[in-house]
């Protein structure tokens, strides 16, 4: 039965949105078309995956009516990672960028056959944008698309080895394929920029005329078909320029692209972007409460010795607390602000995105990513040698973990790109986005308890508002005489901790909201110490500048270290309701150490009978002289 405490936690973590949007998604993986598979080769695993992604499309609304939902979008990417990383990745990269982008700027009665055609899931599309020299430089790519208007088609080339078209899904040549192509539309003897096309890839006679693919080399964990593409003067009909409203042909025959800038068209042809790293970042701190839930599982039944005392838990010893609540807080703390983020975006109306909006997409991405990546490692190191197998998944998370930190923009460039916008804007600290608003005046005075909720918003918040105008002042100083790279090169790193400040004070001012939005007196008091803790961890981490600044004494600093290991103490009786509210189960997750008791579910998965067993099962010794 559930408990108030966790039914309050649950809908807070889900945003009240999980009988509606979720629990269908948790349901559907408890399919044994989910259960783990040992022993496959990595191409065995990579079909299996594509046969999951069908399976899962088979059992849901069609992408068309998920696309039109962003909240159901973004759980679609937050539950399949959770039993196999490379189903997840298949289907985000179809729905969200691939079929999102038909959806967006090819929804015309004359792409109808094609765009049902990905809506029923006959043929996968893969999101060709990234080349092989270019990395997240996409508005620099060189794959190019000239008009032929003699043939109504475009030229589809690929001009040298740095054009390849590089991770996208190509290796498997038996699956059908009907990509989405980033290239440089070239019409009338001029180069337009860079449009997406609709471009079939394969069918189920292997790659289609001038395509050719190479598989990349094997990742582990995910074994799917990445590969490198090319094009041999590949025609693509007219009608499959995905030109929205970036621009049209005329009646006379001549491209019109839309008014602006060819870099602003760019940024409107990539606008899935944006919800992808939502759904990244829904994956992420997916994979990061699965494996907080597994390891305190473990810590709670795993038994060991300890001075004075034999069969102690081993969640029993604070530096095992200390691990796994910090982890507990900060996944906690990144889920509560990537909700604030997908309710921004959810109430911004159309397209281009406000830039406040792209940077709490950006920062959120990158913070999430980076955070549930320690988180991982953490967990997976607390479990000790059960967190290496497979089939206690948390290994597996750690391999999703790193492909997110660089999907949809690697995090060091997209926190880089999104800071220096924040600094030359020249915004006030009090236009800056924010789950609560407001601002302090001045510099918090040192408090007489450095654990206090109210003090540790007041000392992100000042901490964010310093690195700021550091920032800009760094910036502007016109007393050295530079280029304008060498000024943003000399302040891109004090930057890049700006942009992160602002992360943490969002998540900081979330998690505050979300004690005052509780309505269970358990779950309060749980998530006021988990705020304090993550609060707490944030503080530690950059004492050093509070107390050169002097809002910590330098006594305080040397305390702090004990404020944590008591908010562990506090933690350990709420350990229960917290986890409780992630909605997941053994059932769902399949691995033997979330199990009741692991040590039988761990027998079953290998087959050993066990001593008793093994001693009941064993013939008889045959008597003497026989």
């Amino acid at each position: 039965m559930t408990s108030p405490a966790r039914a309050d936690l649950s809908r807070l973590l889900f945003d009240g949105r999980y009988e509606q949007t979720h629990q269908d998604l948790h349901e559907l993986l408890l399919d044994p078309l989910f259960d783990p598979r040992e022993g496959l080769t990595l191409n065995e695993a990579g079909k299996l995956a594509y046969e999951r992604s069908r399976a899962v499309h088979g059992r849901l609304e069609r992408p068309r009516e998920i696309l039109a939902d962003p909240w159901r979008l973004f759980a679609l990417a937050e539950w399949p990672s959770l039993v196999d990383v490379s189903t997840f990745s298949l289907l985000m990269v179809h729905y969200n960028l691939a079929f999102g982008t038909v959806v967006e700027h090819g929804d015309r009665d004359d792409l109808k056959d094609l765009a049902d055609e990905l809506d029923r899931l006959d043929s996968f599309s893969p999101y060709m944008a990234t080349e092989l020299g270019y990395g997240n430089n996409v508005a620099a790519l060189r794959t190019e698309a000239v008009h032929d208007p003699a043939t109504g088609t475009f030229v589809l080339n690929t001009p040298d080895a740095l054009a390849q078209k590089y991770m996208s899904y190509s290796g498997f040549p038996d699956i059908p394929k009907l990509a989405v192509v980033m290239a440089r539309l070239k019409a009338d003897g001029r180069d337009h920029g860079v449009f997406p096309f609709l471009v079939r890839i394969s069918d189920r006679n292997g790659l289609c005329e001038g395509v050719h693919a190479a598989p990349c080399p094997e990742k582990p964990v995910q074994g799917l078909d990445n590969g490198l593409t090319w094009f041999d003067h590949v025609r693509v009909p007219d009608r499959q320029l995905l030109h929205g409203d970036l621009g049209r042909f005329g009646e006379d025959g001549v491209f019109r692209p839309a008014s602006g800038n060819a870099r602003k068209r760019f940024l409107r042809a990539m606008s899935r972007i944006l919800p992808g790293r939502l759904c990244v970042a829904s994956a992420a701190t997916g994979a990061g409460r699965a494996s907080v839930y597994i390891a305190l599982r473990y810590a709670a039944r795993r038994l060991t010795n300890a001075p004075g005392r034999n069969d102690l838990p081993v969640i029993e010893y604070r530096s095992h607390q200390l691990a796994l609540f910090t982890a507990l807080a900060k996944t906690y703390a990144m889920t509560l602000l990537l909700n604030h983020a997908k309710r921004e975006y959810t109430r911004a109306p159309g397209q281009p995105a406000p830039a406040g909006l792209g940077d709490l997409v950006s920062i959120t991405k990158a913070l999430a990513t980076w955070e549930m990546t320690e988180v991982v490692a953490v967990c997976r190191e607390r479990c000790g040698a059960q967190g290496i197998f497979g089939v206690n998944r948390i290994a597996d998370y750690g391999s999703l973990l790193q492909g997110l930190v660089t999907a949809e923009g690697d995090n060091q460039v997209l926190l880089a790109t999104t800071a220096g916008q924040i600094v030359a804007r020249g915004e006030d600290y009090g236009d800056a986005e924010g789950a609560e608003g407001g601002e302090p005046a001045g510099a918090p005075a040192p408090p007489e308890d450095p654990r206090a909720p109210a003090f540790l918003v007041a000392a992100a918040r000042h901490r964010e508002r310093e690195l700021l105008r550091a920032a800009r002042a760094a910036m502007t100083d016109d007393s050295a005489d530079r280029t304008y790279f060498e000024a943003w090169n000399a302040t891109l790193n004090p930057a890049l901790e700006m942009a992160r400040a602002r992360g943490v004070r969002i998540a900081l001012e979330c998690l505050t909201a979300a004690v005052g939005a509780a309505r269970d007196e358990t779950a309060r008091a749980a998530l006021t110490l988990l705020t304090s803790l993550y609060g707490l961890t944030e503080l530690r981490r950059d004492s050093g500048w509070f107390l050169a600044r002097g809002l910590l004494t330098a006594a305080q600093v040397e305390r702090l270290p004990l404020e944590a290991d008591a908010l562990c103490a506090e933690l350990l009786p709420y350990a229960d309701p917290l986890i409780g509210g992630f909605n997941l189960s053994p059932e769902l997750l399949r691995a033997p150490i979330a199990a009741d008791d692991y040590v039988a579910a761990f027998q079953r998965h290998t087959g050993a009978l066990g001593p008793a067993a093994a001693r009941t099962a064993a013939p008889a010794p045959a008597a003497e002289g026989s």
